[in-house]
């Protein structure tokens, strides 16, 4: 190829068009060098790839522009080489001109080739990195074989997966401007000029743009077990969002994340609009973006999702620091100035603002992280208030968790098993002295959709060999991946092998390189200054025997029973806590002696609360937090079974169940068939209900209740429903509990809405041999031949289930009066 100008001259008439002339520069950049797009508005809508090589600039024209999505090639035709000067050039090319149309510098950096970018050339494939303002990260330019008798050179322009990949984001859409003059192509065409630029036709100068902020590397805290304690120390909320650096200068706003990534565009236009309106010349803020969830807290899941959708209505920017105000450093000063300095230019602490003040806390750091565990949030982040900012890691901001979490590594995953889609487990890795160190598998906390989308993503980093060196419990299933995706994990523990146990996927860490990822150890204090912790709510409770098998035909342990109710607890939690319970033991395994258990014994963990029944003062047993759960693991229970009333309203119930009981050989169909009429029945009289499998022979149909009528109330009109049921198809339904009453027939069991009846809790584990689950369903999915026994501990319609939407979010919301 000719690194020559002349067809560049051919084409155009510089007495006609503003572009330059240009002659061939003799800087020589053999590797790189300047990197220019430009958005052109010709006959068609499309963008021009230049790269600098050797004095001009390679040019392509991406029809479609470039996708940040590695599963997208875009198609690039190779044109005819520019003048270096043409990077600089920027507004319309008037008609009758070649390419007439405008035309705006839509990126510019630098680019590095990964190998001699003429022989990538001539071989027809470039691989090279972009450091720009909107692109960066590895690229490939792939030579297409031409057609017989096509004169085009067309080439596919495709990221490469790496951390700057980010297959959701229209980066085109949301940052359609330039890069240059801030206007976007139609305004350039309008005539519209400029205002802090010097325009590449005119040179007419307008008004200085402010200088550029330098990113500042972040402040990062050391994580220990507990908050400091003395005055010196302030106390912050830990937020579970992405750590961001927020510039603002004349009006303009960049946002950072904690590497340096300008993530401006991902977070849509209403954080930068709130941030671009504080009266400063120019400011470096340090802070989080998180979105709240119902409950007010922080949630990085939600956070993701909404980047993935490109929806930027729910972010919320938590600003922590001040490090730049008005052409001053302000790093130097104290952290409690800065904070003051923060919380006048914000002006507002306002709960429904885009842009809030992070406050700090007078409570001694132990009692503020015990409030921040309560509440559901990630921990605490104490900071000495006397100190100056300082990047990098320091002890001067210590971090203390409520529950273990940092990023891995991904190096492979289990995909579904039942349908080929979506993911069964991640496994996951850490840098250890420069080496991966295998930590473990990861099998919940992703969505249907999450699990799909990250398959897609891993798929195109599939390598043969395992990145790791030794693997404690490898499995001829897994595919392995390059290691270059770094997600973030919640879990209980580390086991005495070093992996993980009871971990969940949180999402994708995006803004941190995999190479930056090693294991999180909490800092220890020294010896004189040590003491014993105190346990918090939110600690584990320590299984004895964990391997210990309760289902052997599955061959499932107590410690795969918690990690199963650790996968279902955020959607369990609210239907089984604070309930009277009855609970089914199996401390030798369901194959070994039963027995139920509905008070008080010696040796009960702590974390199982118990009450005096105002009736008969017998003390029952209920759990408040996932401790619970876990408690009555070590105990050996296998079913769950809980009262309809809460222990603080307990004569008054807030829900009622019929349980479909069928006789022996009864065809599955015909209870599926049985479950759409009672629900049928329950609409004419004005309830909504749901369902949920018995995880036995039948279903479970539940009516929400505002806790307002009394037992008696509940189990006549539970009565009176069953019996007008059977009343009105005698040959189908009985409300008899004689089995020789239930013969070819389904039993309309209302007892279970008497004053200390139970029924087995949703999600609870089953005593029959194949370690069945009552799962909540959609009433939709009875059409599909569900089973009352399809779900089962680690069945691939159990994880299908959990990923799915929760078929039973608004329990509590819809419940209504039993008079209704």
């Amino acid at each position: 190829m000719v690194d020559g100008l002349a067809q560049y001259r051919q084409k155009r008439n510089f007495n006609n068009t503003g572009e330059p002339e240009g002659t061939p520069n003799k800087r020589k950049s053999p590797d790189g060098g300047l990197f220019v797009i430009h958005m052109h508005d010709a006959r068609r809508l499309h963008y021009d790839l230049r790269l600098e090589h050797n004095g001009v600039l390679w040019s392509w024209a991406v029809t479609r522009g470039p996708s940040l999505d590695p599963s997208d090639k875009r198609l690039a035709v190779h044109v005819e080489n520019h003048p270096l000067d043409y990077g600089e050039f920027e507004g319309v090319i008037p008609e009758g001109s070649y390419g007439a149309g405008s035309v705006i510098i839509w990126d510019n950096g630098t680019w590095l080739s990964d190998g001699n970018p003429a022989a990538g050339m001539k071989k027809g494939h470039l691989r090279f990195s972009l450091f720009g303002k909107k692109l960066k990260g590895a690229w490939d330019l792939v030579r297409l074989k031409p057609k017989e008798g096509e004169k085009r050179d067309n080439w596919l322009l495709i990221k490469v997966e790496d951390n700057f990949a980010q297959p959701n984001v229209d980066i085109l859409g949301i940052a359609p401007k330039s890069v240059k003059s801030g206007l976007t192509v139609a305004e350039i065409g309008a005539g519209k000029k400029s205002k802090t630029i010097v325009t590449a036709l005119t040179g007419s100068k307008k008004k200085k743009r402010h200088a550029r902020l330098d990113f500042i590397a972040p402040a990062l805290a050391t994580l220990k077990s507990n908050p400091p304690s003395g005055n010196e120390w302030v106390h912050e909320v830990k937020f579970d969002g992405y750590r961001i650096q927020a510039h603002v200068s004349g009006g303009e706003v960049k946002l950072y994340t904690r590497s340096g990534l300008d993530w401006t565009g991902r977070f849509g236009e209403a954080l930068s609009s709130h941030l671009s309106k504080l009266k400063c010349d120019t400011a470096i803020i340090d802070g989080e973006v998180v979105v709240l969830s119902a409950k007010g807290v922080a949630s990085f899941s939600l956070l993701q999702a909404d980047l993935s959708a490109s929806r930027g209505d729910r972010m919320i920017y938590y600003a922590f620091d001040l490090l730049h105000l008005n052409g001053v450093s302000l790093m130097g000063e104290a952290l409690e100035k800065r904070k003051l300095r923060l919380e006048k230019l914000l002006k507002t602490k306002s709960s429904d603002s885009v842009v809030r003040f992070s406050e700090d806390f007078t409570q001694t750091g132990d009692v503020m992280l015990a409030h921040a565990c309560r509440m559901g949030l990630e921990g605490v982040i104490s900071k000495r208030g006397n100190a100056p900012y300082r990047s990098g890691r320091t002890a001067d901001w210590i971090k203390a968790k409520c529950i273990q979490r940092q990023e891995f590594i991904i190096i492979g995953y289990l995909p579904s098993a039942a349908t080929g889609r979506g993911l069964r487990s991640l496994l996951v890795a850490l840098r250890e002295n420069k080496k991966l160190v295998y930590a473990g598998r990861v099998g919940t906390g992703f969505s249907a959709k999450v699990g799909d989308d990250l398959k897609k993503r891993l798929d195109r980093l599939k390598t043969s060999r395992p990145p790791v060196d030794k693997l404690l419990d490898a499995d001829k299933d897994v595919i392995w991946v390059r290691p270059v995706l770094v997600g973030e994990v919640e879990f209980r523990a580390w086991t005495d092998t070093g992996v993980l146990r009871q971990a969940s996927f949180k999402g994708l860490r995006d803004d941190k390189p995999a190479e930056d990822v090693i294991r999180e150890v909490a800092m220890k204090e020294p010896a004189k200054h040590t003491r014993k912790p105190a346990k918090t709510r939110d600690s584990a409770v320590p299984l004895t025997h964990a391997d210990k098998v309760l289902w052997p035909k599955p061959k499932l342990s107590k410690q795969d029973l918690l990690e199963y109710y650790r996968s279902v607890w955020s959607r369990m939690e609210p239907l089984v806590i604070n309930r009277p319970l009855s609970l089914l033991r199996a401390p030798d395994g369901v194959e070994g002696q039963r027995f139920f258990q509905k008070h008080a014994s010696p040796g009960m963990h702590p974390s199982i609360g118990t009450m005096r029944d105002p009736i008969d003062n017998q003390e029952h047993l209920y759990i408040t937090n996932f401790d619970g759960v876990a408690a009555l693991v070590q105990l050996g229970v296998i079913e769950i079974h809980i009262w309809g009333a809460k222990i603080d309203a307990i004569e008054t119930p807030d829900q009622v169940v019929f349980d479909l009981d069928p006789d022996e050989g009864l065809d599955t169909a015909v209870v599926r068939s049985a479950a759409l009429d009672v629900k049928k029945h329950l609409e004419d009289l004005g309830f909504e209900s749901l369902i949920k499998t018995s995880g036995g022979k039948g279903f479970h149909v539940v009516i929400p209740l505002k806790p307002k009528a009394r037992w008696e109330e509940v189990k006549t009109f539970a009565r009176d429903f069953a019996y007008a049921l059977a009343q009105s198809t005698p040959d189908k339904y009985t409300a008899t509990l004689a089995k020789k009453a239930r013969k070819g027939r389904i039993f309309i069991d209302y007892l279970r809405n008497g004053r200390g009846s139970t029924t087995v809790a949703a999600y609870s584990s089953r005593a029959n041999p194949e370690a069945a689950v009552s799962m909540p369903i959609d009433w939709s999915q009875l059409k599909h031949g569900i089973d009352p026994n399809s779900f089962v501990i680690n069945g691939d319609a159990t994880r299908k289930a959990l990923r799915g939407k929760d078929p039973w979010p608004e329990f509590f919301k819809m419940g209504k009066h039993l008079r209704a």
